[in-house]
């Protein structure tokens, strides 16, 4: 497997754009909102890369080698030995229809040979949760599904996805990867601590949570708060909420929240909670997000091989480190070492399989790694 990048600014996007090889098998491509919707660069890239598979999606920050970008594309261009890949698409249709959209695009994908999905969904209007379980209920529990949340340099307004039916903001779109050579690997982990007592979710329907311990939901959080309650919704990425069980117990899932409804007094999160379950504020620091995404390059290890880590974090963690971002991108590098291209953007929501328990989830907050080789 071979892989090369490159970066385009908007200076720069008035230049052809050339690619390195001639005609590699998978492009991922993750820009800022504007640098995707910008004239003629979808056309370009379509033109150069008629005979690939092309896929990518909008960020709040484009992760490079070690560094991470705004206001920018990366374009990584990746070649294959004897692993092939299709890319399949589907549009979603509202947060109601993410588990219908999460089946729709199953089917589509041929499952002989199927090694790994990676998928990239639209970052607004839509419950990421509810369409893994969708994926999971035709491809099953145990094949790993991974990628994320498109973004909008956290504006949640209107985010889009480089799919092959064109720039869509209400389409899935997969990578499948075949064949016996590939070795595909997952990390993910968050770093944010838990504070306050365990709350019983009381009300909720899907992402949406009314109540907690017969209390309004919205009310409840202001509380916590204090004085970060004016900001909201913004503020709400600094102090997610985690997921605990029936019986209290912690399962390393971690929720966003995406908006408030001050009539309802309810909260929107980024994916479905568990209807019987406990929720618990988090908070973190910049040393305990570094230490986490170093945390999840662990469960993966460094190797003396050619290797494609694509990264995947929160922009919730982008806006707790601010200028420090890139030290978790360059804790994660240090791990993982220099024979793995490092590549990845910043998301409203992460997909990989879990550390704790089984199957594959929608996380928020965490920095989440899918690590590609062949052998």
């Amino acid at each position: 497997m071979r892989v090369e990048q490159y970066s385009l600014d908007a200076d720069s996007l008035s230049q052809p754009i050339k690619s390195i090889f001639e005609s590699p098998d998978l492009v991922l491509v993750f820009a800022s909102p504007d640098v995707m919707r910008s004239e003629g660069f979808y056309q370009q890239l379509c033109r150069i890369y008629s005979r690939s598979v092309l896929v990518g999606c909008s960020t709040a920050g484009e992760i490079l080698d070690e560094s991470v970008f705004e206001n920018t594309a990366v374009v990584n261009e990746i070649s294959f030995d004897n692993a092939r890949c299709e890319v399949v698409s589907t549009p979603v249709g509202g947060i109601k229809n993410s588990w219908a959209a999460g089946v729709s695009l199953a089917e589509k994908i041929d499952q002989a040979g199927l090694r790994a999905v990676f998928v990239l969904c639209p970052g607004v209007n839509v419950n990421g949760s509810a369409i893994v379980n969708g994926m999971t209920s035709i491809l099953g529990g145990d094949l790993p599904i991974s990628g994320g949340l498109a973004a909008d340099n956290a504006n949640f307004v209107s985010t889009v996805c480089l799919t092959p039916h064109g720039l869509e903001s209400d389409h899935l779109s997969a990578v499948a990867l075949y064949g016996d050579s590939l070795t595909i690997e997952h990390g993910s982990f968050g770093g944010w601590e838990a504070f306050g007592p365990r709350r019983k979710v009381t009300r909720s329907d899907g992402n949406i949570l009314y109540e907690l311990d017969g209390k309004p939901a919205l009310d409840l959080y202001k509380r916590y708060l204090g004085e970060y309650a004016r900001d909201l919704p913004s503020s709400a990425l600094l102090f997610p909420l985690e997921m605990l069980s029936t019986e209290q117990r912690e399962e390393g899932v971690i929720r966003t929240i995406l908006g408030i409804d001050e009539a309802e007094g309810s909260l929107t999160l980024a994916g479905d909670i568990d209807p019987d379950g406990y929720l618990r504020l988090m908070h973190t620091s910049i040393d305990g997000l570094i230490d986490g995404a170093g945390q999840a390059a662990l469960h993966i290890g460094g190797e003396e091989q050619n290797r494609l880590a694509i990264l995947v974090s929160c922009v919730g963690r982008k806006l707790v480190m601010g200028d420090e971002v890139a030290a978790e991108v360059e804790a994660v590098k240090g791990i993982l070492g220099e024979s793995t291209t490092t590549t990845g953007y910043y998301s409203y929501g992460e997909i990989s399989p879990g550390e704790d328990v089984s199957g594959c989830f929608l996380h928020n907050q965490t920095m989440t790694l899918t690590v590609v080789s062949e052998n």
